[in-house]
């Protein structure tokens, strides 16, 4: 017997997960890390996708210069614009520290 492997979360519909690098301003940032802004406004240039990772950088803007600062955080949710007040063409990310589990998982004992 032949087993094939398949990269996870990947269907002929979804490629696998992406990551995107972003830019992060000061205040933003240390919301994003301590935990109290668990999401993003963002123009959704890039195609986000659940399950996708952000590599947060964070960028200065008076010295146009990056600190050296940087977390990640996973796609949890993607609300995409032309309802709810968002403008089309732009996205609302939720964000997640944990990979998303497979689907079909939901016990993270089983991972």
């Amino acid at each position: 017997m032949t087993y094939q492997y398949t990269a996870p979360f990947t269907t002929a519909a979804r490629p696998a997960p992406g990551t995107h690098e972003l830019k992060v301003w000061p205040a933003c940032f240390a919301a994003v890390e301590s935990g109290a802004k668990p999401f993003d406004v963002r123009e959704n240039d890039r195609h986000f996708c659940v399950g996708d990772l952000l590599l947060m950088r964070e960028y200065e803007p008076e010295s146009e210069q990056y600190s050296g600062r940087t977390t990640t955080r996973w796609i949890s949710y993607v609300l995409n614009g032309g309802a709810f007040g968002v403008a089309a063409g732009w996205c609302v990310l939720g964000f997640s520290e944990l990979p998303p589990l497979p689907p079909g998982i939901n016990d993270t004992r089983l991972w």
